[in-house]
This record gives structure tokens, sequence and C-alpha cells, in this order.
């Protein structure tokens, strides 16, 4: 069995992967993760076992479970070192006084009286020998008593655990037993529990000799899953097993791990680590200390960076995301396209199945710029939303599907002539309104006997000579991709290797570079068109089984009212979009609380303007909490004698005698305010909130992305 039925680049909308689809004959292993499974690489595989039996305990959303030990929701009352370290003195001097004065008679003698009434008298005479051993055994257990009640009194034991022996060295968890064989996770006891022993026998042999690494774990329990679900046969698994070992069940690019990698990932719990959770008052207490990890479980509810540049949302976030998104996809568990200006960051060229560099002559790839649909309305109504989507009208009501129909006007008729749709060149000469055009596409209608469609081009005709036909408008915008730099590209003849967004059904990493320099308004329209084309491909998927993640760097003018409502959509489709933003404004104002409401993860980079964390303190709303109002009151003396003490008093410290009154009530204050966001967040930090797709929340959290 070389794959399961949902793992192939179907070459019907996008061009086989260049690469084989199967591990080549004598290859050598390719090199070990740089970072993962977290541990330097050892020929024995003790590494990579050490790895895949860590401890993974449930946690809040957000948290890195590789090795995370759970805290406490409510942090537990800690007494300041002062007041602890006075008690504990005070009740040692407590103690000493209570046995001075026992052992000294000063309480006379009735503490010796149990010992007369439970010893004979010929134990008391001077002369028995076991007279000196029952006294001092006696004062040794009434000073044990005396110890026991002061050192409990005193916090004894806090003080030995915050500045004794064990505060000195650091805390080493202790390393967890070895698992039995029947829950040995490197012995694959679902295999053998369904009788694949062999298939299990070779798996387990070749992670005891460093063979196996976690990718592999994790593609081959992909395709275990597979069989579970009658995908294909338990025989094919196993004789793929039998026959390539780990190398079984290949991705079609017949790569077993990237590159290099960048971050660090967990693909047993499918998180990839982001940073660390600031050890601050305004973070929960059991996030505190603890790795910040998203995973596709967060990812598909959304995720929408703000921060100015230079605040690491492309290194920081969407890099770190793109690599985990391209591992999970070499797992046979993910689709991910990166689409960001040419030289981002996105990662190197080999770590993705297809590149398409747009207006690149080096490009092997071209982008469909109809999306892959042989559907004349379903085109038009993608391609408006590219070319006049940021011009619609953002408020209910609005028109913006006069775009849509005047291309549908263009589409469907060319289409029925020529079976395929216009190239630029060719649908700006339609949307123009050029005579000879026009003129031979109605002649081949005419000739064809189409006169529904001949009633669609009079219709068009009709429109182009009233005013303000959105014909112009369209005209203007395809005329910013009919450029001498895109001549090459948005092919429809077949003589291109066009990639569409219908492929991501199958476990296929993409990255589109867009041309930035001179040509930004067209980046623009090509960031729009992706986005259309993703969430309009990936909703209508038959296999919802993949997680599908577009990830678009720098979403300036990429925002629409149809943008947003598709984002909402993704949910339920198991897919989600990462967006970055320099700031809010680079979104229309109607539209920013609506797109923060359709993302469930939003993150507030360092550097914030302070309108801009408004928007994100209202989203993130407000919570009790309990404050103290600390009023001094100075005392005024009336007697002499109380004047003077006073007096003595105030020479002494300095300050006049006051009583100190607490009042404690519960307020509603925000979360993260406009100027806490805007000022308080340190550089290299960020501010995150998260929800799961199963509705789980955290609230914002201060993270450091350096740790």
């Amino acid at each position: 069995m070389d794959s399961d039925g949902t793992r192939d680049v179907r070459g019907t909308h996008a061009n086989p992967v260049p690469r084989p689809a199967a591990p080549r004959e004598n290859a050598a292993l390719p090199p070990m993760p740089a970072v993962p499974p977290g541990a330097p690489p050892r020929p024995d595989g003790s590494a990579y076992l050490a790895w895949l039996r860590a401890p993974r305990p449930e946690a809040a959303p957000g948290v890195w479970r590789l090795g995370h030990r759970t805290r406490p929701r409510q942090e537990p009352e800690r007494i300041p070192a002062r007041q602890l370290l006075s008690g504990a003195l005070i009740a040692f001097l407590v103690g000493w006084l209570v046995w001075s004065l026992l052992y000294n008679g000063y309480l006379g003698a009735w503490w010796v009286l149990p010992l007369d009434l439970l010893t004979p008298d010929s134990w008391r005479q001077n002369g028995h020998v076991g007279n000196a051993l029952l006294w001092y055994s006696y004062y040794a257990l009434i000073a044990l008593a005396i110890v026991s009640v002061v050192g409990r009194l005193g916090r004894w034991g806090e003080v030995w655990r915050r500045y004794g022996p064990p505060a000195w060295r650091p805390a080493t968890p202790a390393a967890p037993p070895p698992p039995a064989p029947e829950q040995d996770p490197a012995e694959w006891p679902q295999l053998r529990r369904a009788g694949a022993h062999e298939a299990a026998e070779r798996l387990a042999a070749e992670a005891r000799a460093g063979l196996m690494r976690d990718v592999d774990h994790a593609r081959i329990s992909r395709a275990w899953y597979g069989v579970r679900a009658g995908s294909h046969s338990l025989a094919s698994f196993t004789g793929a097993v039998l026959q390539d070992g780990s190398a079984a069940c290949p991705h079609p690019s017949g790569e077993r791990d990237l590159p290099a990698r960048h971050a660090r990932h967990d693909l047993l719990t499918g998180q990839v680590r982001l940073g660390t959770t600031a050890d601050d008052p305004r973070n929960p207490y059991q996030y505190r200390g603890a790795g910040l990890a998203l995973g596709p479980e967060l990812l598909g509810t959304s995720l929408l960076a703000v921060g100015p540049a230079g605040s690491g949302k492309t290194g920081a976030v969407v890099r770190p995301l793109a690599e985990s998104l391209c591992l999970h996809a070499l797992t046979g568990k993910a689709a991910v396209v990166a689409v960001g200006a040419a030289g981002a960051g996105l990662g190197p060229a080999e770590a993705y199945d297809v590149v398409v560099r747009v207006g690149h002559p080096d490009s092997v790839h071209d982008l469909d710029l109809y999306g892959g649909t042989t559907d004349p309305d379903e085109a038009a109504a993608i391609l408006a939303e590219a070319l006049v989507g940021d011009l619609a009208d953002p408020h209910p009501g609005g028109d913006s599907r006069r775009s849509t129909t005047v291309l549908a006007q263009l589409l469907g008729p060319f289409r029925a002539v020529h079976d395929r749709f216009p190239s630029v060149p060719e649908l700006r000469q339609l949307l123009d309104g050029t005579p000879g055009p026009l003129a031979a596409l109605r002649k081949a209608l005419t000739d064809t006997g189409q006169e529904a469609l001949l009633r669609e081009l009079d219709a068009r005709e009709r429109q182009m000579a009233h005013p303000g036909d959105v014909g112009a408008v369209l005209a203007d915008r395809i005329a910013l991709l009919d450029r001498p730099a895109f001549a090459g590209f948005f092919d429809t003849s077949g003589q291109s290797r066009p990639f569409s967004l219908q492929a991501l059904d199958h476990p296929v990493r993409v990255r589109i570079d867009l041309p930035q320099r001179g040509h930004a308004d067209a980046s623009r329209i090509l960031a729009r068109l992706v986005l259309a084309q993703f969430t309009a491909g990936v909703t209508v998927r038959e296999d919802r089984s993949l997680f599908a993640c577009l990830l678009l760097d720098d979403a300036s003018g990429v925002i629409t009212p149809e943008a947003v409502r598709g984002i909402q959509r993704l949910r339920s489709a198991n897919a989600g979009v990462v967006l970055t933003l320099r700031t809010l404004d680079d979104a229309p104002r109607p539209l920013r609380g609506p797109l923060l409401g359709a993302t469930g993860c939003r993150m507030a980079l360092a550097g914030l303007t302070p309108w801009d964390g408004q928007d994100f303190a209202e989203v993130w709303g407000k919570e009790w909490t309990e404050t103290r109002d600390v009023t001094d009151r100075q005392i005024i003396a009336e007697t002499p004698a109380g004047k003077a003490v006073h007096l003595l008093r105030r020479v002494i410290t300095g300050q006049a005698p006051t009583a100190r009154a607490v009042t404690v009530r519960q307020v509603e204050r925000e979360r993260w305010s406009a100027s806490e966001l805007a000022h308080g967040v340190p550089p290299g930090h960020a501010v995150l909130s998260l929800t799961t797709v199963q509705g789980e929340h955290a609230p914002p959290l201060l993270v450091d992305l350096r740790g």
C-alpha cells in the first residue's frame, strides 16, 4: 500500500507533484530533525523513544503538552517573606519559653504526672538502671510535642521549602517508569490488538534501531486510521509495512521530513511551540510559565495577528505555523497554502510540493485564475471578489452582485464557444467592449444556435451604454494583471501547469509568492483571489478529514464583506486561515468588529496603536476582579501620655501614627485596556486569546514569543 485514497494530488486540478511518489531505491535516510523529537539524535533510537514515551497530560487550550506539569487553576496563597520569617522566629521563641518553664519547674510538677502513673516506683529510684533512660525519653517526647505544635504554628515547613536545601538546587522531575508492553506506543499495541503482530514487530524494531522519527510515526498512525475507517484493507497496510518498514505509506512527494526545522514541534499532539506564557499577574495562574503552542484544534477557528512591521508576525508566528502544517501534510493530515511576498521567509522551496512564483519567469507552476471550476457563475463570483471585492459596500444591503453578473454574462458565452475561460487579455477586451472580440463571440454563438447565451451578450451590450457601468471598473482592475511581467501566467489554453485550490482535499504543500515590487495593486488582487478560491473550495470538499489552512502573510486590502463571511464558514469545514495585518486600519472600519468576531484566535503584538488596542479591548470584554482600597487615617492622641508616645513614635519612624482601613470590593474592568495593549506589552511579546473548535476558551494571555 503506497498511500491511502485521500493523499494523492489530483492531476485534474493540480499537476502532479514534481517529485517521486514513493521512496527511491537505495536512497539514504533523510537527516534527523534539528530540534524534535526533543533530544540529540542517537544511533540506538533512544531519543525518539524518549520523545514518544514522554508524558503529555491534558491541559488548557494553548498549553504545550509535551512534558507539561499541571498547575492548579488558582494561585496558592503565598505568605510574604518578612511575615513568614518573623512568625517562624516568634514561634521558636515561644516554644523555647514553654520548654524552659517546664524544665525548670516554674509551672509545677503536673506535667510529670503521666510518668508517675504509668511506671513502677522502683523505676524512679536513683540507683535503678532505667531511671535516666526513662526520664530522657519522656523529656524527648515532651520536646517533640512542643516542636510539632510551634512548628505548625510558625510554618517551619514552608520556611524549609522556600529557603532550605530543597530551594538551593533546581527541581528535576522524576523520570516516568517504563510503560507496560501493552501500553508502550513504541510497540504499536493498536496493531497487535488488531492482529497485525508482524507489522508491529517490524515498526518496533526500526524504532529501537533509530530508523524511525516523529514524522514516520504520525504518518503510519494516519494510515492506520484509514484502515480503521475502511479506506483500505488491513492486508494492504500490513504488506506495505513489512516491505518498507518506517518508510511505508509515503507522502506523494516521497519526502519523510523537512529540509530543516526552526520551531519545536510535537506531532503526537499536533502542536507547534510559539513561545512561553509570561509569569505575569495578568495571566491565569495555570498558564504562567507554561509553553504556548498552537495546533489544528485552534487554527480551525482561524487566527488574526496584528502588529507593526518588525514585531514578529512572520518570523515568530507565520513561519512556525507554515512549518508545522507542512509536517502535518507529510503525515497525511493537512493541506497548507502559504501566501506572501517573494522573500517573505515562509520556508525554503524544498519544503513545498508546489511553488507558484507569480511574475517570475522561472516559475514551474501557474495560478488558475478561475479556481479550477467549470461553472461560469462560480468562476464569475470568485473573480469578482478578487477584482472589486475591496470596493463593495461593507454595509448590509450594499449591492456587490453586479460585478458577478457582468462577468457571468461574458464567461458563460465564451466558455460555450471555446470550451475554456478567457485569458486575461481576452477578458480585458470583452470588458472594455472592444467591437472585434464581441462581434466574433456573437457570430460563434449564432453559428452554434445558442440563443439563450445570445441574450446574455445582448444584456451586456445594453449595460455598457449606460453611465456608471461596473464593467469599466472591472476592466481597469483586470488591466493590472495584463502586464508584460504576467504575460506567461493565468493561461487558460492548457499550455501551462496551473495550480487550483480545489486540490486541497489532498495533503499538498503550496507556497504562492506574490509580486510586491511595482505590482502592489496586482498582489492585493491575487491575495483576494486566493482567499476567495480557498473559502469556496474547502467548504465543498467531499473528504473533510484533512485539515486545510491558508496562511496569508500581510492581508492588507484583502478583508472584504465576502471574505469575512467565508471565514465564518471555515470552522465547520475543518479549515482555517491565518491573517496578519500591520494595523486594523488596513481593514474597513465597518468590518473590523465582524473580522475580530469571525476569528477565534486573536493576537495583538507589541507596538500596537491605542486605537487598534481599543478594538481588541472591546472584543475581549471585561471581567470581575477584586480590588482593595487602603486608607490611612492619622490617630489623634487625647491624653498627655498618648501624645508622648506618638511623639516618640514619630521621632523613631519619621511618620505620624496612622490607622489603616482596607475596603475590598468587586469591580468590572477590561481584561486588557487599550492603553495596556499600546504601552504595556514588552518587545517580543504579544497578547493572545484562543478558542478551540469545540468552543473552549483561553483568556488573553501575555506571551513571550522569544522563549
